[in-house]
């Protein structure tokens, strides 16, 4: 079994092994490419994504075999950077705000991210510069990364220096991560096997009924929802009324999910019958953060007994770094990624930002799996994933070589990628007119398309369909 293959990630989940057999792939020329191996990654992640749905729906619906799943390399291509082919009304989007980049220091590279107003006053904050980029520039030139990292670290604000893979592993926090499996999961309790209603076989809908609390920012934890979402779940995502978003991530990550704006403390009697009625709560905040609201998984599991509880990070809940802020970015600075993908002159970046899709998938995949298992065993069930331990995983498979076949042709099906036209739609929305990627999770009689455009942020109701 390869490392980086769907083989591995259906392992990591609990999956039978039996299953894997199930997915074919369409290899395409010319995607996804960079240095390390990217469109592996992202097949065994999103394989296995699409067989945990294919499994739960065979199981509701009560078909004699699991139905056959397809990765297409295009699709994956399309999806993984869905930000960047998202168009409202024509408008393309803006991925990453001016102070969101690398920056020159003493010795060396940070860096920073800055999307959101409060990282970014906290970061000029820390450095003592003016949003002139140039005053920026000055600042982290007078430090040594070591020190940049922390003196932003210290004020509230992002910034990570940039490390090999090599000074990544001897971190502490590198080796914490290290230590633990791709996917943590578990059974928290003796709760009773839930019993889901039946579902017809004719669009193949394996979530349906299933209501999914979103605590999720930005990208990883919304493309998790985001596909529960497709799958027919009712997913309502809940943002604290103080924290900004930005229009166009809500927009791309908001596709068959409704949307409310809840003060957890000052709402509590609403936020706690939300949670009586959820059957998966999905969190993306910092470890720790959202404790103070009964939110861990064993508190969860003692108010809501049957509940799933997936739990996404970046470093991990764990190491020094267990309580810190990141990103898709930074975790890629910081692991050794971005200078496996740069040149002597400066650091890289993936082609996409393939740690938060990955990871994302896998995420949705953990719950579905909880979900069977649930159906078969009970009880109350936990899955965390952080972004630093994917891009371990992603690492780890570099090391051991390429693993897919040096010839595409030995995959199921072969083909060219003229674009991603035709793993794009449109449609119409309360945002304006869509253009945008569609989901790359395709088995035997699923869904193609989410039921619903994403609406306004926060303008729906905080309580659950059905």
């Amino acid at each position: 079994m390869t490392v980086l293959s769907t083989e591995y990630t259906w392992a990591a989940l609990g999956g039978d092994p039996v299953l894997a057999a199930r997915v074919s792939t369409v290899a395409r020329t010319g995607v996804l490419t960079s240095r390390l191996p990217v469109r592996e990654s992202a097949r065994a992640c999103v394989g296995s994504c699409a067989l945990a749905a294919a499994e739960l729906g065979a199981l509701r619906a009560g078909l004699p075999e699991v139905p056959g799943v397809r990765v297409d390399d295009g699709a994956l291509a399309t999806a993984l950077v869905s930000e960047r082919h998202l168009l409202v009304d024509g408008r393309a989007p803006v991925s990453f705000a001016p102070l969101s980049r690398f920056w020159r220091t003493a010795d060396g590279w940070v860096r920073t991210h800055a999307n959101y107003p409060h990282h970014r006053a906290r970061l000029l904050t820390a450095l003592g510069a003016s949003e002139d980029p140039v005053s920026v520039a000055a600042a982290f030139a007078e430090r040594s990364s070591a020190e940049a990292e922390e003196t932003v670290h210290a004020a509230g604000g992002l910034a990570v220096a940039l490390r090999t893979a090599k000074e990544w592993a001897a971190h502490e926090q590198g080796a914490a991560v290290a230590a633990r499996p791709l996917v943590e999961r578990g059974r928290l309790d003796s709760a009773p096997a839930r019993v889901l209603t039946p579902i017809g076989t004719g669009t193949l809908l394996p979530a349906a009924g299933i209501r999914v609390l979103d605590l999720t920012r930005v990208i990883a934890g919304p493309v998790a929802t985001r596909t529960l979402a497709l799958l027919g779940a009712d997913v309502l995502r809940v943002d604290a009324p103080q924290l900004p978003e930005l229009p166009d991530q809500h927009a791309d990550t908001g596709f068959g999910k409704r949307s409310a704006v809840l003060d957890l403390a000052a709402d509590r009697r609403a936020f706690e019958e939300l949670l009586a009625g959820a059957d998966v709560v999905v969190t993306g905040y910092r470890p720790g953060a959202l404790d103070r609201f009964g939110l861990s998984p064993e508190a969860l599991a003692e108010r809501r007994p049957g509940v799933v509880v997936a739990q996404l990070s970046a470093w991990g809940a764990y190491g020094p770094w267990g309580e810190r802020r990141g990103f898709d970015s930074l975790v890629q600075a910081a692991t050794g990624i971005a200078a496996i993908e740069g040149s002597a002159a400066e650091p890289g970046a993936l082609p996409a930002q393939a740690l938060d899709h990955g990871t994302g998938y896998l995420l949705a995949a953990g719950v579905l799996r909880a979900l069977s298992d649930q159906v078969r065993e009970g009880g109350s069930r936990f899955v965390r994933l952080a972004l630093a331990r994917t891009a371990e995983w992603l690492l780890s498979g570099a090391e051991r070589g390429r693993e897919a076949p040096a010839d595409d042709s030995a995959y199921d099906t072969y083909g060219a990628y003229d674009g991603p036209e035709v793993w794009l739609a449109e449609r119409d929305s309360a945002l304006g007119r869509l253009r945008y990627a569609l989901s790359p999770v395709s088995f035997t009689g699923g869904p193609v398309d989410w039921a619903r455009p994403p609406g306004v942020r926060g303008t729906d109701r905080p309580h659950w369909v059905y």
